[in-house]
């Protein structure tokens, strides 16, 4: 029995560890580019920060899935314990992880970039925690509609970018499902898996990022967001100028996940296993 306790533990260890490595590093990477895409800017167009978020995804995950499953999204993690590919007893460990992973990744690009982020204060003549702050905020938690954008072209209400979110999380969730089933005989070798799941990133992100950032992760949206209401935006971190963070990249992310594990479960997942039982186009 009490060896039985101490492999839980160590599985357990293995997880946290690894959850948290993997969502330090997807946030780390993801966050600085869009930091350096405000800040300097570095990135030409939404497709180069996209890339750097699919890559920092894809390395993520190939970094730390021999410790954890490298679920790095509290909404990915809820789907597979929905869809019975992992048990729900897991799910606090994975949780706290990633948010965790998150939050230190929040404290590392505030470090890295704190002279250069009171610079562009001074120059453009922003008061960290007024409305106009919002437009370095971003480089933390995300808002809708997109601060890059003019807002009459992207106008997002809070129900919108609810749905927005949603989708984005439930095809990412969807192809994750798709990816990784092993009734799929279509499916590409789990040693490039990650690349897919990555490109599916990017492209989500290219698509829906003017409208609400796409943040598709709520691990990733609130540890960093945490450090900048810390850190003096406050009110503009959280709740945000518009207020519904919680509603848009918490609920929206775990809604649109669980309703793709809901789906796979009871439609995609019968269906392929008849498919591959057929074994005909």
């Amino acid at each position: 029995m009490a060896r039985i306790h101490l492999e839980q533990a160590l599985n357990h260890l293995n997880s946290f560890i690894g959850e948290l490595i993997g969502t330090f590093v997807l946030t780390f990477f993801g966050c600085s580019a869009v930091a350096t895409s405000v800040l300097f800017p570095a990135h030409v167009g939404l497709l180069q920060v996209a890339a750097v978020w699919g890559i920092g995804v894809t390395l993520a995950i190939y970094a730390t899935r021999h410790l954890s499953c490298a679920h790095l999204n509290p909404a990915i993690s809820l789907a597979m314990v929905i869809g019975g590919r992992m048990k729900a007893g897991k799910l606090p460990v994975y949780w706290t992880a990633q948010l965790i992973g998150a939050f230190l990744a929040g404290l590392v690009i505030l470090g890295v970039f704190s002279m250069s982020i009171a610079n562009f204060e001074t120059t453009h003549h922003i008061i960290r925690g007024t409305t106009d702050s919002v437009k370095t905020a971003m480089m933390f938690g995300e808002y809708f509609p997109n601060p890059s954008f003019p807002a009459a072209l992207s106008d997002v209400s809070l129900v919108r970018g609810f749905f927005v979110e949603a989708v984005g999380t439930f095809l990412l969730a969807s192809i994750i499902f798709l990816l990784t089933e092993d009734c799929n005989v279509g499916r590409p070798s789990s040693d490039i898996a990650p690349i897919f799941v990555g490109l599916t990133v990017m492209v989500i992100i290219c698509i829906l990022a003017p409208l609400t950032q796409a943040g598709l992760n709520p691990a990733r949206d609130f540890g960093p967001r945490l450090v900048a209401y810390f850190a003096g935006w406050r009110e503009i971190a959280i709740p945000g100028p518009r207020g519904g963070f919680f509603t848009v990249y918490i609920m929206g992310p775990l809604v649109g996940g669980s309703v793709s594990a809901i789906l796979f479960s009871i439609v995609l997942r019968p269906l392929i296993g008849i498919k591959k039982n057929i074994g005909t186009c």
